[in-house]
């Protein structure tokens, strides 16, 4: 009986089909995140240069038309402060810790350690 000799890259690289379909899918995957990152960039760079603009200006005449009242130093960390606790969600309309937020990320949690447990 004669053996078919399969010929290219998997053979190449000594990888057998499932291999190489998975290895095939994490690269398409990576180049599709790359492409993603690009365009959301080409997209979103304008607006965030527009914002940081306007933030600057606002602060900048601001920190003029306090100066002789307010320390900039003590602005400054309070400023900090406030962009701290807004990032962490502190300072948001709602509670970032009511029951709906609780329950979303202790079943987030639960259901990452059932994934890491099935793998």
């Amino acid at each position: 009986m004669a053996r078919r000799v399969r010929n290219g890259c998997c053979t190449a690289l000594h990888l057998n089909e499932d291999n190489s379909r998975f290895l095939l899918l994490a690269l398409v995957l990576i180049v599709y995140m790359i492409l993603g990152a690009i365009l959301f960039h080409i997209l979103e760079r304008d607006a965030e240069l527009k914002a940081r603009q306007k933030y600057w200006k606002i602060y900048d005449k601001f920190r003029l038309k306090y100066r002789n009242i307010i320390n900039e130093t003590d602005l400054n960390e309070l400023l900090y402060e406030y962009g701290n606790a807004t990032q962490s969600g502190v300072m948001g309309p709602t509670q970032r810790w009511d029951i709906s937020g609780s329950f979303y990320f202790v079943a987030t949690v639960v259901s990452t350690i059932v994934n890491l447990i099935e793998v």
